[in-house]
């Protein structure tokens, strides 16, 4: 358990290598969570209302303060973007790979895939995720060509159904072949830091992109993963690859970030990281949770297939929603996209 010291009154004087992390407390505009990290990693947690905070940012130092203004710009943002009235999109998974953890091997064949795609759409689905590599742990790299081969018959395949295309890789050859093929959206799980050509790739077009957190590559991640904080680590991380795209001339707004439940991560770094998604609004980006079937609902649920986590990949989509995700990955669209509905049904209605 992490132990934060709580206070009243917000410290004076802090230097500038002290971190501040903002979080939105739900339905409330004007107040929020606070987490102040020291450089020597001692971790203090306020309950803050806005008046009160920028009064504060006035006496700090600069570098502080602006952050903190961002932070609360891109709050107020997420707020505006994530309305009662605007449900989270959609993403649903078609792997075509002989080895992904929950359905490997079931759409491997294109003309599979398409029809399943195909399904997805009839069920709801607003993103098509289709990926040819599969990332769960200790799987092995597969060339760019055969990466190649699988993917872009899929994509080719699923351009006349009107739903956006996501191309699920790590590698350059890769994203361009699935641009050229239709692809609308480019999903990284190395957060292009894999192919050190990517970055350009998508400095070069106007696409977005996520970019998710993994604390190694697929084959050691799951190897005792450690960090000093999970939530915080995870944001930092997020926080300078959001500003290396930048750099490059990807804007923040085409930028979605994804914590990466399950890449490099416990079951108690991910139960850490969704509830703790609130802090990630305050990147200024939209933010993709991708929960679905993953091991952790497996360890708490006593459930081994992954086939039978629907229940508890459905309870981590919905608790997701409500933090602020504005993207769900899921394998079954038609039930969390029904869950979602019922949900925010819910959340709308007066007494």
């Amino acid at each position: 358990m992490t132990d934060y010291k709580k206070g009243s009154a917000l410290p004076r004087g802090l230097s500038s290598a002290t971190t501040l992390y903002l979080g939105s407390v739900k339905d409330q505009i004007d107040q929020f969570h606070m987490i102040i990290r020291e450089p020597s990693g001692i971790l203090h947690w306020f309950d803050v209302r806005r008046p009160e905070l920028l009064n504060w940012c006035i006496g700090e130092n600069d570098v502080l303060s602006t952050d903190i203004k961002h932070q609360v710009a891109s709050l107020d943002q997420a707020t505006g973007r994530q309305s009662k009235s605007v449900r989270p999109k959609i993403m649903g998974i078609l792997n075509v790979t002989p080895d992904s953890f929950s359905d490997g091997g079931r759409h491997f064949n294109a003309s599979v895939a398409i029809e399943r795609a195909k399904e997805l759409v009839t069920e709801g689905v607003d993103i098509l995720d289709i990926g040819g590599e599969s990332t769960r742990p200790g799987a092995n790299l597969v060339s760019i060509e055969e990466e190649i081969d699988r993917v872009i018959p899929v994509i080719e395949g699923c351009k006349a159904l009107n739903v956006e295309i996501s191309i699920d890789t790590r590698k350059e050859p890769v994203m361009k072949a699935a641009v050229a093929a239709g692809a609308t959206m480019i999903n990284d799980v190395s957060a292009l830091e894999f192919d050190e050509n990517s970055l350009n790739f998508l400095a070069s077009n106007t696409l977005p992109v996520c970019l998710m957190h993994s604390s190694a590559d697929p084959k050691i991640m799951q190897i005792n993963p450690e960090y000093k904080h999970v939530l915080l680590d995870v944001i930092d991380y997020l926080k300078r690859r959001i500003e290396c795209c930048e750099e490059q001339g990807v804007d923040r707004n085409r930028i979605v970030v994804d914590p990466g439940i399950g890449f490099g991560k416990t079951m108690d770094h991910n139960l850490t990281l969704l509830k703790g998604l609130p802090f990630l609004r305050s990147l200024g980006c939209r933010i993709l949770l991708g929960a679905s079937r993953k091991s952790f609902i497996g360890r708490i649920s006593s459930e081994n297939r992954s086939e039978n986590r629907i229940g508890g990949s459905i309870a981590a989509a919905l608790y997701g929603a409500q933090a602020g995700a504005d993207i769900l990955r899921v394998h079954d669209v038609h039930e969390t996209r029904q869950a979602v509905k019922i949900w925010q049904s819910i959340d709308r209605a007066s007494f």
